[in-house]
């Protein structure tokens, strides 16, 4: 079986990590968050690109056979780079606007992403692909990323601040929601709570997921990684630059998977760097 590094700023990525575990219990995973810097959306580009990349090797030291760069603003502003520098396949995560716009029956399509994720390159070439009569509503999701973190998604406090975020794209009728952060589908019981069940909310990670089991498919392939020894349920490390502990305590309370059915530990970043 492969081992599969999942990198994220902080607990978003437990989302992609959830699905991963729903597609693919076999697999071997090192979660690494880099909670004391996050968020990410909020500093600058050559930060996030010399950081996610430092990561992302850090990964393929410890030798993973794949990683998932399980953070949009990662992704948009270092995956090139990681790409580069990294000899193992990196798949990447981006808001699920095209999607979004073929699903929209309105076409009007609410964006929710963070400010460095709206701003960066990559999503506005992914942007001007798609059709000119789908009308995109662009919200940064500023201050969503701490509560979060803080285990916060389901507080009054998080509602409020959401709710203002939410005005603009409800007012312009959006009936589709592009969640265009990977922490932000923790947040969909108070999304539903605001705007109710009929507008579509658009998560990647079931995409993303499908995209590393091609990835793993293909190495097991290459390298003819040996069945025989299958399990059902791999290990799951979880690495954090803040606190293990509390991310493996958030783990267990986001996440839908079982963990007890996995081999679970967790380790300090600054033991294992």
């Amino acid at each position: 079986m492969s081992l599969v590094g999942v990198f994220d700023s902080g607990v978003g990525g437990l989302s992609i990590l959830d699905e991963a575990l729903r597609q693919l219990p076999e697999h071997d995973y090192i979660y690494l968050a880099d909670s004391a810097n996050a968020p990410y959306g909020e500093k600058s580009s050559e930060w996030i690109a010399a950081r996610s990349l430092h990561l992302c090797q850090f990964l393929a030291r410890a030798n993973c056979d794949a990683i998932v760069v399980a953070c949009n603003t990662a992704t948009a502003e270092a995956i090139k780079h990681i790409r580069a520098q990294v000899n193992i396949p990196v798949v990447g995560v981006e808001p699920g606007i095209k999607p979004a716009a073929m699903q929209s029956q309105n076409g009007v399509v609410g964006v929710l992403a963070t400010e460095a994720t709206l701003k960066s390159d990559k999503f506005n070439a992914l942007l001007a692909t798609l059709p000119s009569e789908c009308r995109f509503i662009k919200q940064a999701g500023a201050g969503l990323v701490p509560l979060i973190e803080a285990g916060k998604a389901d507080s009054e406090e998080t509602l409020d601040l959401l709710a203002k975020h939410l005005e603009p794209i409800q007012d312009a009728g959006s009936d589709t929601l592009v969640l265009g952060c990977t922490h932000y589908p923790f947040l969909r019981k108070a999304i539903r709570k605001l705007l109710g069940d009929s507008i579509t909310l658009i998560d990647t990670s079931d995409a993303v997921v499908r995209q590393l089991k091609r990835q793993l498919e293909t190495l097991e392939q290459s390298k003819k990684f040996a069945n025989s020894s299958k399990q059902e349920h791999g290990a799951v490390r979880f690495i954090s630059s803040k606190d293990d502990v509390a991310l493996r305590n958030m783990a267990q309370d986001l996440m839908r998977s079982d963990l007890q059915l996995h081999d679970v530990s967790s380790t300090p970043l600054e033991l294992v760097e």
